[in-house]
C-alpha cells in the first residue's frame, strides 16, 4: 500500500491535480496495488483557512506519506503579505523539511507540438533533455538575507553559498541519470566570476573523474547556456546546475516544448519526494477548464517511476499522452488550427483511456 499526500494548492492547481489523481487511480487498478490519497492544504488556501502557508498538520502528514503530489501555490491575492506569510513559503518549507535536494525537470518535444513552439520546427524537433537543479542551497537559502537599513539607506541582501557535500550530492544525481540516458552532462555555472561557481566546477570535475569516466562532461557559463538553449537545444542531454540558475534555465527550456503546461518535475531527497508541474497557479484562468493537465499527469508518471518503482507504467503514461496529442487533441494553451480543443477534465479523460 502506498500513501500519497495530495496538495492541490491554489488557482488551477486544484483542476490539474484532480486529473493527476485520476491517472494514479488508474495506475492503482492496473497494478492491483492500493494507493491511498490524503488531501492537504498549503499555500494561499491554507493562509485563508489557517492563517499560515504551511500548517503543522500538512507538514507532519506529508512527512508520513510515501510521496507528495503538489498542484501550484500563490496568486496576486496574497502578494502584499509579509515575506514569511507568502504562499510560496509553503513550497520552500516543504522542500526544506522533506530534505528535497534534487529537482529533476525533463523537457521533451512531442512531435505533435512542434508547431506550438515559438522556435522553428527544425530547431525543436527531437528535444529530449533533463535539467537537474540543486534545490536546498544557493542564493535562495543563504544567510544573511533581507532588507537592511544603515545610516538611513536600505540595502537588499542575499547570500549565495554552497558547501562541498551539497555539490557532490547533486553531481552524483545528475551523472547517475545521465548513465541511463545519453551519457552526457553539461554543468552550468559562472566560474569566471563567482567563488561558489569556482568551487562548484572543481567538485563536479572531481566527482566525474573519480566515478563516471564513461560520461562526457562539458562546462558552460550560465549566460552562454541560456543562449545555447535557444540556438541549439538538442545539444543537451542532462544539464546540471545550482538553484537559481536551474530555476531560470528550466523555465526557458519549458518554452521550447510549446507550453509550460507540458513540463513535469520531481524533487527528490533521501527519504521523501515531491512531484509537481513546473507552471504556476494561473489565477486568471482558474475555474474555467482551460488549464493544461499534462504536466501534472506526467508528474504523476514520475511519481510512479521514482517513488513506486514502476518505470514501465510511467513510460506507458508518457506514451498515452503522446498518443492523445498525435490524435489532435489540445488544451487552449497548445491549440492550433485543425486541432480539437478539450477542457482540463476532457484531456485527463482522454489520457486515462489511452493508457
Amino acid at each position: 500500500m502506498f500513501k500519497i499526500a495530495v496538495i492541490p494548492g491554489d488557482g488551477i492547481g486544484t483542476e490539474v491535480t484532480s486529473q493527476a489523481v485520476r491517472i494514479l487511480k488508474k495506475a492503482s487498478r492496473i497494478l492491483n496495488e492500493q494507493i491511498d490519497f490524503v488531501d492537504l492544504k498549503a499555500g494561499g488556501i491554507a493562509i485563508d483557512t489557517f492563517g499560515k502557508p504551511l500548517p503543522e498538520q500538512t507538514l507532519s502528514t506529508a512527512l508520513a506519506c510515501d510521496a507528495v503530489l503538489l498542484g501550484a501555490v500563490g496568486g496576486p491575492k496574497w502578494d502584499n503579505l509579509p515575506y514569511e506569510l507568502k504562499p510560496e513559503q509553503a513550497l520552500l518549507g516543504l522542500r526544506k523539511s522533506l530534505e528535497l535536494y534534487a529537482n529533476i525537470r525533463p523537457a521533451i518535444m512531442f512531435d505533435a507540438l512542434t508547431a506550438s513552439s515559438s522556435l522553428k520546427p527544425d530547431i525543436v524537433k527531437g528535444i529530449d533533455m533533463v535539467v537537474v537543479r540543486e534545490l536546498t542551497g544557493g542564493i535562495y537559502f543563504g544567510r544573511p538575507a533581507g532588507i537592511l537599513e544603515e545610516d538611513g539607506i536600505r540595502r537588499g541582501v542575499n547570500t549565495m553559498t554552497y558547501s562541498e557535500p551539497e555539490i557532490e550530492r547533486i553531481t552524483h544525481t545528475a551523472f547517475k541519470l545521465a548513465k541511463s540516458r545519453n551519457k552526457h552532462v553539461t554543468s552550468v555555472d559562472k566560474a569566471n566570476i563567482l567563488h561558489t561557481s569556482m568551487l562548484w566546477r572543481e567538485i563536479v570535475n572531481k566527482v566525474a573523474k573519480e566515478n563516471y569516466s564513461d560520461v562526457r562532461l562539458d562546462h558552460m557559463y550560465v549566460d552562454n547556456a541560456s543562449m545555447q538553449l535557444i540556438r541549439n537545444p538538442k545539444q543537451f542531454d542532462v544539464i546540471l546546475t545550482e538553484n537559481m540558475f536551474g530555476d531560470i534555465l528550466s523555465d526557458e527550456a519549458s518554452m521550447l516544448t510549446g507550453s509550460i503546461g507540458m513540463l513535469p518535475s520531481a524533487s527528490i531527497g533521501g527519504k521523501h519526494a515531491l512531484y509537481e508541474p513546473v507552471h504556476g497557479s494561473a489565477p486568471d484562468i482558474a475555474g474555467r477548464g482551460l488549464a493544461n493537465p499534462v504536466a501534472s499527469i506526467l508528474s504523476a508518471a514520475m511519481l510512479l517511476e521514482y517513488s513506486i518503482k514502476q518505470k514501465e507504467l510511467a513510460r506507458k503514461i508518457f506514451q498515452a499522452a503522446e498518443k492523445v496529442l498525435n490524435e489532435g487533441y489540445r488544451t487552449a494553451d497548445i491549440a492550433t488550427d485543425g486541432t480539437t480543443r478539450l477542457t482540463t477534465e476532457q484531456m485527463g479523460e482522454k489520457i486515462e483511456a489511452a493508457i
